[in-house]
């Protein structure tokens, strides 16, 4: 019974230890989630200085449409700053089962993920950029008016492009999960033309979905497949899965 009591005990300590970080993450999220609501107006003229172009006059549709705006920048930034607090939660949780190489690695990752969703933000953004800017072209060329709602169009563009930088990580995961025997190079690579399958359907849920930019955006992730694959061929003897 008193072991029984001990252990109670040991996972009551450890539970509430989870609660406060879960909760220290809350408070963390919602402070910088007021700051990017309230910091609206300098975000959205930073954000105009470069998006905005000829051809395209950039209007609100609604006296609320800042307000929708200034909640989704402010829900994008706090994602930001949380996610890599959140990992470091993580990491925390899962130190103890580690090997000292899992460990290397996993720190490792976390500057060349931070660098790889960076390259992957500001590559949708650049390609976004130009495919929009072909589009206004095209409509004005047919004497369509670009009028353009503020709200949806910043929205995409930073929608599209963070979701990208995170398809950009992914690669780090399949290592990670290689690492830990949990996939292996061998399924990775007779699942290709699966994963290729699945890399265009996913960027064809993305903004803009004209053909031109769907090729653009997927074609670096089919690359970085293959350089993983590549990468990790010395350290494929995972298991085998299957589907």
């Amino acid at each position: 019974m008193n072991n029984f009591q001990k252990s109670i005990n040991k996972y009551a300590v450890y539970f509430e230890e989870l609660r406060k970080k879960f909760v220290l993450l809350v408070k963390i999220f919602a402070v910088v989630f007021v700051l990017g609501f309230f910091n609206i107006a300098p975000i959205v003229k930073l954000l105009l200085k470069y998006l905005t172009m000829e051809g395209v006059t950039i209007v609100t549709t609604s006296p609320f449409q800042l307000v929708d705006l200034a909640m989704s920048i402010g829900f994008f930034m706090a994602c930001v700053v949380t996610i890599p607090i959140f990992i470091y939660f993580l990491y925390s949780f899962l130190k103890p089962a580690l090997l000292p190489k899992e460990i290397k690695f996993f720190l490792l990752s976390l500057p060349l993920g931070l660098g790889l969703f960076i390259v992957g933000f500001l590559y949708s953004a650049v390609m976004l950029y130009y495919a929009i800017k072909l589009i206004a072209i095209v409509n004005v060329s047919l004497g369509v008016v670009n009028y353009w709602d503020i709200s949806a169009y910043v929205y995409q563009v930073i929608l599209t492009s963070t979701l990208l930088g995170v398809l950009f990580i992914f690669p780090l995961v399949i290592t990670f999960l290689i690492r830990l025997g949990i996939l292996s190079v061998q399924f990775l690579r007779s699942k290709r033309r699966h994963a290729i399958v699945i890399i265009f359907i996913i960027v064809s849920l993305l903004p803009p979905t004209d053909g031109l930019s769907l090729v653009l955006m997927a074609t670096p992730l089919v690359l970085i497949y293959e350089l993983t694959v590549l990468f990790n061929r010395k350290n494929g003897r995972g298991r085998h899965l299957e589907i």
